[in-house]
């Protein structure tokens, strides 16, 4: 069957000329179109700054620790020392007792070490002091070094995702009530003239 003469000519439909361009979409608002940028950037700065943020501030905290763990290898050391009383106390918690020890130039040193309560006059215990003869706290360790670079990565990990979270929902809710008002303007000019219609 020929097709001249036919209400329907052969090929595409012609295009509207209220139609939107290749791709586009007439009822998408400029709003949308920020959201989505915005969306694609907050997902640009997970994929990629969550492991920079995370693995530069790790290294970082690693590092400082690493030297502090080398600071105190190298002013600290361990001596026996004695308790010149008993320990008092009834409970479990350590207390601090009285010890004294002599140092490497035969100075005899005094000082306070935690011990177990009870712990009786002249019992041994290990103590840490520094190079004047200070007593102190055992040295940083490797093993705390590595745990503080972890934890403070997996902080920065977290400040990233909880930072673009935040932003996300701050921008949905900025653009939401931008929407809403201009949803509430464009009904306030239609209701008019759309409810004239059903009036007798």
């Amino acid at each position: 069957m020929s097709t001249q003469g036919s209400p329907y000519t052969p090929g595409p439909p012609p295009r509207r000329g209220g139609q939107s361009a290749k791709g586009g979409n007439s009822l998408r608002r400029a709003s949308d179109t920020l959201e989505c940028w915005v969306r694609r950037v907050l997902m640009a700065v997970l994929v990629l700054g969550l492991p920079a943020a995370a693995v530069s501030a790790g290294l970082t905290a690693y590092e400082a620790s690493m030297r502090a763990v080398r600071t105190h290898a190298a002013e600290r050391h361990q001596v026996t020392a004695r308790l010149t009383s008993t320990a008092e106390g009834g409970d479990w918690a350590k207390r601090p007792a009285p010890v004294r020890w002599t140092d490497l130039n035969g100075v005899v040193r005094t000082g306070a070490a935690l011990v177990e309560p009870g712990t009786p006059k002249g019992s041994t215990v290990r103590v840490w002091v520094t190079r004047d003869g200070t007593v102190t706290g055992p040295p940083t360790t490797k093993l705390n070094a590595t745990s503080s670079g972890w934890l403070v990565g997996g902080m920065a990990a977290f400040g990233v995702v909880a930072g673009s979270y935040a932003a996300w929902v701050g921008m949905r809710l900025l653009l939401n009530r931008r929407r809403y008002a201009q949803w509430d303007a464009e009904w306030g000019l239609v209701e008019p003239r759309w409810s004239a219609r059903f009036r007798p």
